[in-house]
């Protein structure tokens, strides 16, 4: 596509959302190399992204509206939605590119940027941009949008996403994690969706056996996972360290670097794991091992509930949600996880001698 300047991305959900989009956006970044790359997201993607290399310029947070993005606080009013729109009209996009869903809400707003071409993709009743891909269920987000990103003329060059590592991440994890001689597991016990969270004793189970094998075990969250690595702790013999509300993005990922092996669920972090070239043992539902768990399997270990039903009421994750909150991957056996983690840690302590 001649003539490319400036790039928007519309993809504004989480964190783990950006990191299975990033083979996508490099991909374009790789074909407009000169143009501005745009990243239409949320807050958290500026606190990611700023002073960090990636195949995106500048973050611009999207308003919160309906089937776009929500949050905390009310939605925008239109008003204020048309002079956000507006504004991204007089900064004059030559490429708008929808990566955020099936496109019946996301369309709508592309096609209000004023791009001088639209790509994303669409449900059978979605509004279409200029070139659109068909969004059908089953499909891996990151194949699926670089068949986006391919409509816009970025050829897909790898599906493994990436997240640099910089020095000042590394020193901010070690002002809370100190370094030690042992190799670190470290265990994420939350998710955004309770759903997706496997019973934390257990995780305490498996952490505790591979602490028998040698490794220091930092079991972390932020301040509302408090409860849960509570009782990762609970299940543990002996105590492991906590970060708890102390880590920032940047600590975070500097930790997760460290680590040898990160345990845990489908979650952002884990998700961050893996782009930092991080060995990952996680608990997937049957829904979400279609569209984000590890496309590879050489450093990942990914067990999985068929079922997925909420262990208080048994509704199933793709039949609705019924609001209890509870583990929807309880039925995944303890000993599966312990043999796939004794494995990943094994091949590991391998890779390190």
């Amino acid at each position: 596509m001649p003539e490319v300047r400036r790039l928007a991305v519309l993809r504004a959900n989480g964190l783990g959302d950006y990191v299975v989009a990033e083979p996508a956006l490099a991909a374009l970044r790789h074909a407009y190399p000169d143009a501005e790359v745009t990243l239409l997201g949320a807050g958290h993607h500026a606190a990611l992204l700023d002073g960090r290399r990636s195949p995106v310029d500048r973050v611009v947070t999207v308003p919160l509206m309906p089937g776009i993005r929500v949050g905390p606080d009310p939605d925008a009013s239109e008003d204020e939605v048309e002079a956000w729109c507006a504004e991204q009209r007089a900064h004059g996009y030559d490429l708008a590119v929808q990566m955020h869903g099936g496109g019946r809400n996301s369309n709508a707003l592309l096609l209000r940027l004023g791009a001088r071409v639209t790509v994303g993709s669409a449900t059978p009743d979605a509004p279409r941009p200029d070139r659109w891909v068909p969004y059908w269920p089953y499909q891996h987000d990151t194949i699926r949008w670089l068949e986006v990103a391919a409509a816009a003329g970025g050829t897909p060059r790898r599906v493994e996403p990436r997240v640099e590592v910089r020095d000042e991440d590394l020193v901010a994890s070690h002002a809370v994690v100190p370094s030690g001689d042992a190799p670190l597991l470290v265990v994420h016990p939350g998710a955004t969706d309770a759903r997706r969270c496997y019973p934390e004793e257990r995780l305490g189970a498996v952490a505790q056996d591979l602490a028998d094998r040698g490794a220091r075990v930092v079991v972390v969250g932020g301040p509302g996972d408090a409860a849960r690595v509570e009782r990762v702790v609970a299940g543990m013999r002996e105590e492991p360290e906590t970060a708890v509300g102390t880590l920032d993005l940047p600590a975070l990922i500097g930790l997760l670097s460290r680590a040898s092996v990160m345990l845990g669920n489908d979650s952002g972090p884990r998700h961050l794991a893996g782009a930092v070239g991080t060995p990952t043992v996680a608990v997937f539902t049957y829904a979400n091992l279609a569209d984000v768990a590890p496309l590879t399997r050489v450093w990942h270990r990914v067990l999985v509930s068929w079922h997925g039903g909420c262990q208080k009421c048994g509704l199933r994750v793709l039949e609705g949600w019924c609001g209890h909150e509870e583990s929807a991957t309880h039925d995944v056996p303890e000993d599966e996880v312990r043999e796939a983690a004794r494995d990943l840690w094994d091949q590991a302590m391998v890779a390190l001698t």
